[in-house]
């Protein structure tokens, strides 16, 4: 699959995609809410990450954004 290429969900399965990004965002709001050491190193493992990493806020950011594609989608364009 390349990225031009469309996919398409089922509503039950882009239901439970949303559902496991909002719960990550959840988990990295509540890590940050609570800091400390433990927010520390989830934050250098996300820098380590081997997709060549991120800063931790931008993967939250990413999840929020991701949500927002399932809930907002674009309307599809015929290719004509």
């Amino acid at each position: 699959m390349t990225a031009a290429q469309p996919v398409v969900l089922s509503a039950q399965d882009a239901a439970f995609v949303r559902q496991a990004l909002v719960a990550a965002s959840m988990v990295f709001a509540q890590a940050k809410t609570a800091g400390g050491p433990e927010y520390q190193a989830l934050a250098e493992a996300a820098l380590k990450a081997s997709d060549g990493g991120r800063p931790l806020a931008r993967v939250h950011y990413d999840a929020c954004l991701a949500v927002d594609y399932i809930d907002f989608p674009m309307p599809v364009r015929s290719e004509r």
